[in-house]
């Protein structure tokens, strides 16, 4: 009778999976314990901000940290949290949240490979906490809160592919300018719904379990914007108006572009 030849435990093909299994968990240890600080130094200066945003202090790992921004003045925190990749869409799914002193948006972010990500958010945004803005714009003050059930949007590296959303109102006072006097009114609860176009996004608002707009505001992908105020919109405002005008009728139109430069 033969005896087997006995085999080596460590041979050269189990010795290099080995290598190659540790080098995986060092690199996954130093992506999840990288002080998210050390990197935003190092990174900073190749990223460009808009010059009201300025980050202030960045806390944390980069597989969970915050950090701390200046945007217009107004101190808010951002925070995240990495999740394992996802291998069969090649993408990083990742929490966030964007708070200031009395608004909070969070949500999910996928980021897919090439220069792609999907978002998925919710949040509350208070409305007079961003009065200084609204006055500067001209436009119309409202009290309380504006509520986002849902804010979905998707992003190539050649810009916006799809926003979809839900936002609501709970109704009360509006105040906005009109010439050197301000007019204001009590509106009921309100909405606005964020939909495709073929060649942008629409903003409809909408009394509250209602299809009919009160106005509503379009992007187009070359730049342009297009608003559009109803006559039913006067009649929620209690405003007088000439009565051969219908509900759905169009009161007031402009359309220029939304950046200096854009459309023809």
């Amino acid at each position: 009778m033969t005896e087997s030849p006995e085999r080596a435990f460590v041979r050269p093909g189990k010795l290099l999976l080995f290598i190659f299994l540790g080098l995986l968990v060092y690199l996954a240890a130093v992506v999840m314990w990288m002080p998210a600080g050390w990197l935003w130094a190092r990174v900073s200066p190749m990223i460009s901000l808009p010059p009201q945003v300025s980050v202030q202090q960045v806390s944390g790992r980069l597989w969970q940290g915050a950090a701390r921004l200046s945007v217009g003045r107004r101190p808010v925190r951002v925070t995240w949290l990495l999740s394992p990749p996802d291998f069969g869409e090649l993408g990083l799914p990742l929490a966030v949240s964007i708070e200031s002193s009395r608004s909070r948006v969070a949500g999910d972010v996928f980021l897919s490979w090439p220069l792609a990500a999907r978002i998925d958010a919710r949040g509350t945004i208070h409305v007079p906490e961003f009065a200084d803005e609204i006055r500067a714009s001209g436009g119309a003050m409202l009290e309380g809160d504006v509520v986002i059930d849902r804010l979905q949007v998707s992003l190539t590296d050649a810009g916006l592919q799809s926003a979809r959303g839900l936002g609501r109102w709970p109704g009360g006072n509006v105040t906005w300018p009109m010439g050197d006097q301000m007019q204001n009114a009590t509106f009921p609860p309100m909405q606005g719904t964020l939909s495709d176009l073929r060649n942008g996004v629409s903003l409809v608002i909408s009394e509250q379990d209602t299809s009919d707009p009160a106005a509503d505001a379009s992007v187009t992908l070359d730049g342009m914007m297009e608003i559009r105020v109803y006559r039913r919109m006067i009649d929620l405002a209690g405003q007088a108006w000439s009565s051969a005008a219908a509900p759905g009728d169009v009161v007031f139109r402009v359309r220029q572009p939304l950046v200096s430069g854009g459309g023809r």
